[in-house]
């Protein structure tokens, strides 16, 4: 039970980092992209791929934060987040913005421990819908 229950420990703490980046984010949307491709101005970046990524990393925050604190999907949830968290630490890289990868990193790491145990992800919608298969598997 100890497994289970570390196991959603990290799951919950990891969802509500990236719910919270992406709730306190999408309410001031535009000021939030302006100020990423304010940061990316002397970056090799071009605005063009910024100002998007800018709108959507918000969304795509709060979705997966939402998800891995349901346990929905957890395991395409914590695929998605190491996606964006390694999307973010490439751009904190072009920026030189190397406080920043430090968070990110630890965030990765704690995804990773949730992508190696996920037989450990007890209290989880997933299960209830896996129930709900098996059961109608059975008839």
């Amino acid at each position: 039970m100890n497994h289970k229950t570390s196991f959603w420990v990290v799951r919950i703490a990891i969802g509500t980092s990236m719910f919270a980046h992406g709730l306190v984010r999408l309410p001031k949307l535009e000021a939030f992209s302006q100020g990423l491709v304010n940061a990316f101005a002397q970056s090799m970046l071009p605005e063009v791929l910024i100002r998007p990524f800018s709108y959507a990393l918000p969304l795509a925050e709060f979705t997966v934060g939402l998800l891995l604190i349901l346990g929905l999907f957890t395991r395409l949830a914590a695929l998605a987040t190491a996606a964006i968290l390694i999307v973010l630490v490439l751009g904190s890289g072009l920026i030189e913005n190397w406080d920043a990868i430090s968070a990110q990193l630890l965030h990765i790491a704690f995804v990773a421990y949730l992508l190696h145990h996920l037989d450990n992800n007890a209290f989880a919608i997933d299960n209830i819908i896996h129930r709900k298969k098996q059961a109608g598997s059975k008839r």
